[in-house]
């Protein structure tokens, strides 16, 4: 592997990152911004407070995590964090945490994880140690303020990621209460898919006259993604997501139930498949090793509830399958978005049995595809072998 030549500008230099931060990000294999920071790190830098309407995927975390890092210039006080990046899983929580930390630890910026699950006390040491940035869930930080161990009076800079989802998942409350205890003067940075509702909410109260930058309309999907919609025989559908999976490459399964999560990982794996299911009732220890065996490609499919997903940060997914087609646009966009991320193909394939077909038409209506009923396969389908044939078909 080649080393990183951290003597050179990096093209994020000419957004007026700091010499500093761009040398850790040169250090941590970073070239070229994409779009969204492209967009963002110049108005965040200049100060702004910022809205951004941005997809997973789409660079959203060096988007905010970079000007952050160029606000802090002191080392932290004990248990006095200078950046707060709030997210709605401990999943997400690590992803961040690990996108950040190799670049702040060239720029003397240290970037602390925070959520449940872990071992509180380690994180408490490190607190104590003065972590400079902390990426936190919204209860485990609750927690820890209210046991006086984390101090939120030091912070200069907010970051709120996927404040869709945190919405979604009826943490607005526990956000809100979090923001209120963040009194000196700081900047706020949030990110979202959609900025309606009490996303709007959260931006007129707690935010100062902020710019909005966006680089895709709130339904618009990734350019490199392919919809497919399958009609199915619910007893061979484990077998088409099985042959979809071993000629598409990674492929992440949704399914609306942690039970059948696991009936259909099983299922899978009874087929020959390396497949794990994730959701919330397994160990965090078994969900960050699914993960990871998924990102070093050692697992082949991940059965994943909404929830659950959203901690899959991984650029090579290379299909999205709906195991029974979304009650829903957004939800639909939601999950697709793990495919198709930066500039890579993806497939969304959805699967719809014999009378879920209205609600495939219902989504392409919504995503302003062609109306077309789904295409009736068997799992011995030569077409499963190549996705590509059934655009032709």
């Amino acid at each position: 592997m080649t080393t990183p030549d951290v003597t050179t500008p990096t093209g994020f230099a000419d957004l007026g990152v700091p010499e500093r931060i761009d040398k850790g990000l040169a250090s941590a294999g970073f070239a070229a911004p994409f779009a969204i920071q492209t967009e963002a790190i110049p108005v965040a830098m200049a100060g702004e407070d910022v809205c951004g309407r941005a997809r997973t995927g789409s660079g959203k975390t060096l988007a905010f995590g970079v000007p952050m890092m160029a606000r802090i210039d002191a080392p932290a006080a004990p248990g006095k964090p200078h950046g707060l990046v709030l997210v709605p899983t401990r999943e997400l929580a690590l992803q961040v945490s690990e996108v950040l930390g190799p670049i702040g630890k060239t720029c003397g910026v240290h970037v602390l994880a925070v959520y449940g699950g872990a071992d509180r006390h380690k994180q408490v040491t490190q607190i104590e140690k003065g972590a400079e940035i902390i990426v936190a869930t919204p209860l485990r930080l609750i927690d820890l303020m209210k046991s006086s161990e984390c101090d939120l009076s030091a912070i200069q800079c907010v970051a709120i990621d996927e404040a869709d989802r945190m919405a979604d998942e009826g943490f607005m409350p526990q956000v809100e209460w979090i923001m209120r205890h963040v009194t000196a003067p700081h900047q706020t940075m949030l990110f979202s898919a959609t900025l309606d509702g009490q996303v709007a909410t959260l931006v007129k109260r707690y935010m100062k006259n902020p710019k909005e930058v966006s680089i895709d309309s709130p339904t618009d999907t990734v350019g490199t993604m392919r919809h497919l919609f399958l009609a199915v025989h619910h007893m061979d559908k484990d077998r088409v997501v099985n042959a979809i999976a071993q000629s598409a490459g990674q492929t992440v399964v949704f399914c609306d139930t942690k039970r059948v999560c696991d009936k259909v990982a099983e299922s899978l794996q009874k087929l020959g498949a390396k497949a794990s299911a994730l959701h919330g009732d397994m160990a965090q220890a078994a969900r960050e090793k699914a993960l990871s065996k998924f990102a070093a490609n050692e697992l082949r499919i991940l059965v994943a509830t909404d929830v659950a997903a959203r901690g899959i940060d991984i650029d090579d997914v290379a299909a999205v399958i709906h195991y029974v087609p979304p009650l829903d646009v957004k939800t639909y966009l939601h999950r697709s978005g793990r495919t198709a991320r930066a500039g890579r193909d993806g497939w969304a394939v959805t699967l719809a049995e014999y009378n879920q077909h209205t609600t495939c038409r219902i989504i392409q209506r919504g995503l302003r595809l062609e109306l077309q009923p789904p295409i009736e396969v068997f799992s011995n389908d030569v077409r499963l072998r190549d996705l590509k044939s059934f655009l032709d078909s």
